[in-house]
């Protein structure tokens, strides 16, 4: 009996982990695929791919999940750029992708 429900504890939390893992992807895929549309670049493959994870320290003192996404772009058709994003938790902590597809002038230097 106590290994039924040893297994049973062990598949709520495997299940737990996978659903956590597909929100944040899907939470991803949304970021990235309104980054792409906000800078007027193609958004490629439709998808982010999942490149790391690892735990961190909530302001709370909890432990919490940080996780790491990819995904390409193209800014003329004919190229690929990679965009990285991290996500603590429900947070984008972190985003590196495409900008504005034209150039933006810069203020004059103050001296």
């Amino acid at each position: 009996m106590p290994t039924l429900v040893i297994l049973m504890i062990a598949t709520a939390i495997v299940v737990s982990l996978w659903n956590a893992n597909r929100a944040a992807a899907e939470r991803a895929e949304a970021a990235g695929r309104d980054a792409c549309r906000a800078a007027g670049v193609q958004w490629l493959d439709q998808s982010v791919h999942a490149i790391g994870w690892r735990l961190y320290r909530r302001e709370s003192g909890w432990l919490g999940m940080e996780r790491t996404f990819r995904f390409d772009y193209s800014i003329h058709g004919d190229d690929r750029h990679i965009g990285r994003m991290v996500l603590r938790g429900d947070r984008l902590v972190s985003f590196t992708g495409p900008v504005s597809a034209t150039p933006v002038a810069m203020p004059p230097q103050r001296n």
